[in-house]
């Protein structure tokens, strides 16, 4: 957890009404991800979307939204093979503090069976992965409507009988 760093990708805020910025996440995200795992730069990954308000270090006029991904090294990378590998639409990359990572907002890392935020970390990267891999399974050619991918969550509202706000 002390070698995690965060990047930034820009999306116009109308992409998000209109579902154009998971086209975003599977063009842009999810070929830079392979690409680093690869080149066995990072050994973990989680992202979310943000704007201004929730984390992302950009000026308060700044109306668009970002996927903010959150990358660990892996042992034996260096954060200058990190950037000189990323994308040029990554945006403002830096370390993450280490003193930022020991808490999730909303998530009590006493319920947890070892009661370590690096659990919290280890799981929500494994959502990432999973939305990943679920978005790669469509064709390449094709627009994936938002109606589809809403359907794959509705399983997992199904399964915990949870709905979400």
């Amino acid at each position: 957890m002390n070698r995690m760093w965060e990047t930034f990708i820009r999306i116009p805020r109308a992409d998000i009404a209109s579902g154009i910025h998971i086209e975003t996440i599977r063009k842009r995200l999810a070929p830079m991800i392979d690409s680093l795992a690869n080149s066995h730069i990072i050994d973990w990954y989680c992202f979310l979307i943000h704007d201004k308000t929730s984390g992302v270090p950009t000026n308060p006029n700044d109306e668009d939204v970002y996927i903010h991904v959150r990358l660990g090294l892996q042992t034996g990378s260096t954060p200058n093979m990190l950037v000189a590998s990323l994308p040029d639409y990554c945006t403002m990359t830096r370390p993450i503090d280490a003193a930022w990572v020991a808490n999730i907002l909303g998530i009590d890392k006493k319920l947890l069976k070892n009661e370590e935020i690096g659990e919290a970390w280890r799981i929500i990267g494994e959502q990432s992965e999973w939305l990943l891999r679920m978005l790669n399974s469509h064709k390449e050619d094709t627009n994936i409507f938002p109606s589809q991918i809403g359907q794959f969550l509705h399983y997992f509202s199904n399964m915990t009988q949870l709905r979400m706000m």
